[in-house]
């Protein structure tokens, strides 16, 4: 006990005196540093006491699938910067090979009294992954935000970059540069927005006047090494553009094109998605379709704490518009067309 209160007091900057007011729910303490000291006892992992576990604590759970893919660390930054703003404390779980899994998480956080949580990239997404823990912190009126498009069963809050306008922008922007064997390389076939955007994907053929051919639409996993695989069997049906659902899928792409002996833009042009951190540094720097985190984010927060502050919170979906981010890596279809995307006038648009 004594070490515990020594490692709280420590972790708030107070004596271990006024931990043990705290803990013993005696008057002489603001209510601010009473605060501070239930959330040190939930990040510490300690229990509080019996009569303190009714109240949540201002934890936040921020659920996400990876940190390889840098559009997590920027939805990370984003939402826990507002987070914070907000006088909450963001808890970060990342599931991992072998590791903690969603519902694994989901029990933790419960456990440490979360306010809410935030999920981003999560098995919401996926139609044929376990849902049960999602219905378990609704039976529990925890608050919970989807970052995304998720299956419709849930019926929770949340906000998603728009997949139909953000596949309007990539094709159309392929087919004004002459572009008509246009290949898709989507995440797998049970993902929300990876659905969204193969619906999308046939209504651009039809507005085109092109017949949407199977031969180019591939599934894959979400990584580099499954947008090479995927780009090197569309490569073989005839693209000369592909639009891919994430930039690790985009530039696995590139490298499927250049191990083919093909350049990029001049012989196939690649569109990703997400325009994470550094895509503008790469060879060539990669055309994509940008997702507003920022706004994506500051929502998600946003529709979390009217929750926690008893606001109802109607289980419909946000959609924001995403920005088509010109570059390097899309041309003619002709091969003349490469200079006309030249990497000065694409970081002007910067």
């Amino acid at each position: 006990m004594t070490s515990r209160l020594a490692e709280v007091a420590q972790k708030v900057g107070v004596s271990e005196a006024t931990v043990s007011r705290v803990l013993n729910g005696r008057p002489g303490v603001s209510e601010s540093t009473r605060t501070a000291v239930l959330t040190a006892l939930d990040v510490l992992g300690y229990e509080r006491p019996t009569q303190l576990r009714g109240e949540r604590a201002r934890l936040i759970g921020l659920v996400l699938p990876e940190l390889q893919n840098p559009i997590f660390p920027a939805v990370a930054e984003v939402v826990g910067g507002a987070l914070a703003q907000r006088g909450f404390t963001p808890v970060l779980c990342t599931r991992t090979a072998g590791g903690l899994s969603e519902s694994d998480y989901v029990t933790m956080l419960l456990d440490q009294h979360v306010s809410g949580v935030v999920f981003a990239g999560g098995h919401f997404a996926e139609s044929d992954a376990p849902h049960e823990h999602y219905h378990l912190l609704r039976e529990r009126g925890i608050p919970v935000v989807l970052f995304n498009a998720a299956v419709e069963h849930l019926e929770l809050p949340q906000v998603s970059t728009d997949d139909a306008v953000a596949v309007e922008q990539a094709y159309a922007h392929l087919a004004s540069l002459g572009h008509e064997r246009i290949g898709l390389v989507l995440g797998p076939e049970d993902h929300a927005p990876s659905r969204r955007k193969l619906t999308a994907y046939r209504e651009q053929c039809a507005i085109h006047s092109r017949e949407a051919d199977e031969a180019l639409i591939e599934h894959a996993m979400f990584a580099l090494e499954g947008g090479h695989a995927a780009a090197t069997r569309l490569l073989r049906a005839g693209a000369t553009g592909i639009i891919c659902a994430s930039d690790p899928l985009a530039l696995g792409a590139i490298r499927a094109v250049r191990r083919a002996g093909l350049r990029v833009p001049r012989d196939v042009s690649v569109v990703g998605y997400d325009d994470s951190a550094f895509m503008n540094c790469t060879d060539p720097p990669l055309t994509t379709v940008r997702q507003p985190i920022e706004a994506l984010g500051r929502a998600a927060v946003t529709l979390l704490v009217n929750q926690i502050e008893g606001a109802r919170v109607a289980a419909e979906e946000l959609l924001f518009e995403p920005e088509l981010v010109v570059r390097g890596s899309t041309g003619s279809v002709s091969g003349r067309g490469g200079g006309t995307e030249a990497d000065g006038e694409d970081e002007a648009r910067e």
